[in-house]
C-alpha cells in the first residue's frame, strides 16, 4: 500500500496557472493534478434528484475557490516521502479577489466565483454569486398581518461550524486487476460513494465494490462523498496499487462546515397568543461549492411551519458563493438556526402578550392531526405521534419552570435564569409522494442452520447504535435471541441500496426495512414449517424459547406441536431445499416528528460573561424507545453538541479566505469535558407514543436533540440577565458588551 497527500491551494481564490511536479516525480512520487483526472463535473452529494442537482466539483480544482483546496496530490512509499514530495511541488498562482461575505459576494462588480455550474445536465450561468434560491408562500400572507395585534421580529447571525467529528476523512483505494476499485472510506453512504465513482471514473458499478467501516460521529459531514475518496482513486488507478490518503485535522477543518445564515424573521400574532403569520428571509452562506443548497433553501421553510401552525407565509431564501469552506448539513441541516430564530420570537411575543410562554407553545405547535412539512414543501404528512404536552408539562415540573426569576430581575454578580427551547426532527425524508430527495433503503435477513439470524443492510452507524437498534428489530420479529442476531459486514456489491443515514432516518427508515424483511422470511419461516408440520402456515406462530435459547414454530391450539427454527433450517438444507432468507427494499411515505423538549438553568457570571449550566432537563418524543441507554446517550450529546452551538463554537475568516479559527481549543473550540453538561437519567425522559408507521412503534431521536439546545440557552440567559442575543455563539465577550451598553442606557436613564 502506498501512501497519499494533497496539495492544498495557500490562497482562497486563485486562478492556477502552471504546476511543475518534477522535483517530486524525481523522488519515486507518482503525482496527479487536473490533467490526470476525468472532467467530470459532480455534485458530492447524490441525495437530491438528479434534474434538480448542482454540479460544480472536480477531483481536483480547476480554479482554487477557497483555502486549503487539492490542487494536486501525490502518493509514495511512506507518509513522510510522500509528504516530502507534495512539498516539492511548485504551483503558479494568479491570485484573485476574496469574497467571505455573502453580502458583499452578491453586490454588482464582485468578483464572480463561478462563471456556470450544471444544473442537472444542463449548464447555467452564476449571477452575483447566487448559486440558486427559491421563494414558497402560503395563504394571505398581507391580510394575517395587517389584523394581527402584534409582530415581533428580529435578524439572527448563525455562524459556520466545523463538524469536529472524531476522524478526518479518510480512504483506502484498491484497484483490482478486472479494472475495478475496493474502497474502504469514511463515508454516511457507501452506494452513492460507488455510484460517484462509477460516474466520475467511467467504471461499472459491477467492479466499484465500497465496504462499510465503523466511523467516529460525523454529524452530516460524511453525508457526501469527501474529496479524499476520489483522489485517492484517481491516485490507486494511476499507481496500480493501493492508497491511503488521510486529511490532517488542519485539512479537515477547511473542508467542510455547518450553513452559516443569516434569517430575519416575523411572526404576526392576535392578542390570545394565535399565530396568524409568518416572513422569513435567509440569506445562506454556502462556501466554495454547492452541496444541496436548493433543498437547504427547501427546509428552512418547512422547519418553521412544522414547528409552529403557522397559517400565511412569506418565504425567500438564497444560496450564496463565497471563498469560504463548503458547507453541508450538520445535525438538522438548518434545524437549529431556524428553531433558534423562531423559539428566541416565542418567547419575545410571549413576554410582551404576557403569556407563559409554554402555554403560548401548547396553543399554536404542529402536533397530533396536523400536516407536518418535514422536509421542505414536497415531503408532507400527517403527524399520527404527538408526546409534546407530556415532555412539556414534565419537563417543567422537574426544571422548577412555574418558580423561575422574572426576566433580567436578579441582581449581583452571579444571576441565575431558567429558558425553554422545543423543537423536532423528521425521521426521515418520506412523503406519500416522492419529493427531490431520494429516501429509501433495503435489508437482507437470512436464518442460518443453527437458528441464528444475519442481517445484512448497507446502513451506517455513526456511533449512535443504529446497528444494534436493527438487530432488536429482528429479533423480536423474529422470536430469536438477541445474541444469535448477527450484524453482518456490509459492502456494495452484497448489499442493497440504502440512502444514506442522515435525517434521523437510521431507526425509523432503516430499521423498517429490516421489519418488513424480517416479516417476509417470518411468513416464508411458517410456509416453509407448515409443510413439515403437516398444517397451514396461518395456524402457525413464533415464540422465543428461552430453555432452548431460540425460537420456536408452534401451533397455539396443539402446544406439542412444534419445531425449533433450528431443526427447519437443518432439514431445508439437509434434504437440499433451500436457504430461508427475504430481501427488501422499503420507501417510507411518513417522516414523523421527533420532538424533544429542554430545560436548561444556568448562572451567569456578570464579571467574566462566563455562563455555567446548573441544570438540564430533556425529554424525547421517539416512539418506542428500542435502545434506552442509546437513547439517553442521544440526548446528553444533542445537549453537548447545542451548547457548544449556543456558546462556544465558531469559525471565521479572514480577508484573505483564511480560517483563523482553528483546532478544537482555539476559537473554534468545542466544549470540554468540565464544560460539558450532563442530564442524569432522571432528567432524560422519554414520552408515552407510539408511531404506528414506525418499526414496533419506533421513530428517530439524533438529531431532534441538538436541535433546540442554542434556543434554550439563549432562553435561559435572557432570563438571567435580561438581555436577549440574536447572533451566536453567546461568548463571554459578547455577554460583557451586551451588559455594559444596558449599563450605559440605565445611567442615561
Amino acid at each position: 500500500m502506498l501512501h497519499g497527500r494533497v496539495l492544498s491551494s495557500p490562497y482562497a481564490h486563485a486562478h492556477v496557472k502552471r504546476i511543475d511536479t518534477s522535483a517530486a516525480k524525481a523522488m519515486g512520487a507518482v503525482v496527479i493534478t487536473f490533467d490526470d483526472i476525468p472532467t467530470v463535473r459532480y455534485n458530492e452529494r447524490i441525495i437530491t434528484i438528479p434534474s434538480v442537482l448542482h454540479k460544480d466539483h472536480y477531483v481536483l480544482a480547476d480554479k482554487v475557490r477557497r483555502m486549503g483546496e487539492a490542487v494536486a496530490a501525490v502518493t509514495a512509499e511512506t507518509e513522510e516521502l510522500a509528504e516530502r514530495a507534495v512539498r516539492a511541488i511548485k504551483v503558479e498562482y494568479d491570485v484573485l479577489p476574496v469574497l467571505t461575505d455573502p453580502i458583499e459576494a452578491m453586490k454588482p462588480g464582485a468578483a464572480p466565483i463561478y462563471d456556470t455550474v450544471l444544473l442537472g445536465e444542463n449548464e447555467i450561468e452564476i449571477d452575483h454569486n447566487i448559486a440558486c434560491d427559491r421563494s414558497i408562500e402560503q395563504g394571505n400572507v398581507d391580510r394575517a398581518f395587517a389584523e394581527a395585534d402584534l409582530v415581533v421580529e428580529g435578524t439572527f447571525n448563525l455562524s459556520k461550524v466545523y463538524h469536529a467529528q472524531m476522524e478526518t476523512k479518510s480512504a483506502i483505494c484498491r484497484p483490482e486487476p478486472n479494472g475495478g476499485l475496493t474502497v474502504w472510506p469514511t463515508t454516511q453512504s457507501i452506494h452513492n460513494v460507488r455510484i460517484l465513482l462509477g460516474q466520475i471514473f467511467d467504471i461499472p458499478l459491477s467492479k466499484v465494490n465500497v465496504k462499510r467501516v465503523p466511523i467516529g460521529g460525523t454529524f452530516g459531514s460524511s453525508i457526501q462523498m469527501n474529496p479524499p475518496i476520489p483522489i485517492c482513486a484517481a491516485l490507486a488507478l494511476k499507481a496500480h496499487r493501493p492508497v491511503k490518503l488521510t486529511l490532517t485535522r488542519e485539512e479537515d477543518a477547511h473542508d467542510h462546515t455547518r450553513y452559516g445564515e443569516q434569517i430575519h424573521l416575523q411572526l404576526a400574532a392576535k392578542k390570545d397568543g394565535t399565530l396568524t403569520g409568518a416572513k422569513m428571509e435567509a440569506i445562506v452562506d454556502i462556501g466554495a461549492h454547492n452541496i444541496q443548497a436548493y433543498s437547504f433553501l427547501g427546509v428552512t421553510v418547512g422547519w418553521l411551519v412544522s414547528l409552529y401552525k403557522i397559517p400565511s407565509v412569506r418565504y425567500h431564501g438564497t444560496a450564496v458563493y463565497t471563498n469560504k469552506a463548503p458547507s453541508c448539513a450538520m445535525q438538522g441541516f438548518g434545524n437549529p438556526q431556524v428553531t433558534f430564530a423562531t423559539e428566541s420570537l416565542i418567547e419575545e411575543l410571549a413576554e410582551k402578550l404576557d403569556i407563559d410562554s409554554l402555554e403560548l407553545r401548547l396553543k399554536n405547535y404542529v402536533g397530533m392531526g396536523d400536516t407536518f412539512w418535514g422536509q421542505g414543501p414536497l415531503v408532507r404528512s400527517i403527524v399520527n405521534s404527538d408526546g409534546v404536552p407530556e415532555l412539556l408539562h414534565r419537563g417543567a415540573k422537574a426544571i422548577g419552570w412555574n418558580d423561575r426569576p422574572k426576566s433580567g430581575s436578579e441582581t449581583g454578580r452571579f444571576r441565575s435564569g431558567i429558558g425553554l427551547g422545543r423543537g423536532f426532527h423528521t425521521s426521515g425524508a418520506g412523503a406519500p409522494q416522492p419529493g427531490d430527495v431520494i429516501d429509501f433503503s433495503g435489508a437482507m435477513v437470512k436464518l442460518n442452520v443453527d437458528g441464528s439470524v444475519d442481517v445484512i443492510t448497507a446502513l451506517m452507524d455513526h456511533g449512535g447504535g443504529t446497528l444494534e437498534a436493527l438487530n432488536r428489530i429482528a429479533s423480536e420479529a423474529l422470536c430469536v435471541p438477541l445474541d444469535k442476531v448477527n450484524m453482518a459486514p456490509a459492502e456494495t456489491c452484497s448489499t442493497v441500496y440504502d440512502c444514506v443515514t442522515h435525517a434521523t432516518r437510521g431507526v425509523y427508515a432503516g430499521g423498517g426495512a429490516v421489519l418488513k424483511a424480517a416479516t417476509t422470511l417470518r411468513e416464508e419461516i411458517l410456509t416453509t414449517a407448515a409443510h413439515y408440520l403437516n398444517t397451514q402456515a396461518h395456524a402457525l406462530t413464533l415464540r422465543l424459547d428461552e430453555e432452548l435459547g431460540q425460537g420456536v414454530v408452534y401451533t397455539p391450539s396443539i402446544p406439542d406441536l412444534t419445531m425449533t427454527l433450528s431443526e427447519l433450517a437443518t432439514r431445508c438444507w439437509s434434504e437440499s431445499w433451500k436457504t430461508i432468507a427475504a430481501v427488501e427494499s422499503y420507501r417510507p411515505v411518513h417522516c414523523p416528528p421527533a420532538y424533544v423538549t429542554v430545560f436548561v438553568e444556568v448562572k451567569v457570571d456578570t464579571w467574566t460573561g462566563l455562563v455555567h449550566t446548573v441544570k438540564a432537563v430533556m425529554g424525547s418524543d421517539c416512539g418506542t424507545v428500542i435502545c434506552p441507554k442509546m437513547a439517553i446517550g442521544q440526548l446528553e450529546g444533542g445537549l453537548s453538541k447545542g451548547m457548544g452551538y449556543a456558546l462556544y463554537e465558531s469559525n471565521a475568516w479572514n480577508t484573505d479566505g483564511q480560517l483563523i479559527s482553528g483546532g478544537y481549543w482555539i476559537d473554534s473550540k468545542t466544549s470540554g469535558i468540565s464544560e460539558s453538561p450532563r442530564i442524569d437519567a432522571l432528567a432524560a425522559s422519554f414520552a408515552h407514543s407510539y408511531e404506528p408507521s414506525g418499526p414496533f412503534g419506533a421513530k428517530g431521536i439524533g438529531e431532534a436533540a441538538m436541535n433546540p439546545v442554542a434556543a434554550a440557552y439563549a432562553n435561559a440567559i435572557r432570563n438571567a440577565i435580561g438581555i436577549r442575543f440574536y447572533e451566536l455563539p453567546i461568548t463571554p465577550e459578547r455577554i460583557l458588551i451586551a451588559l455594559k451598553k444596558k449599563e450605559r442606557m440605565h445611567e442615561q436613564e
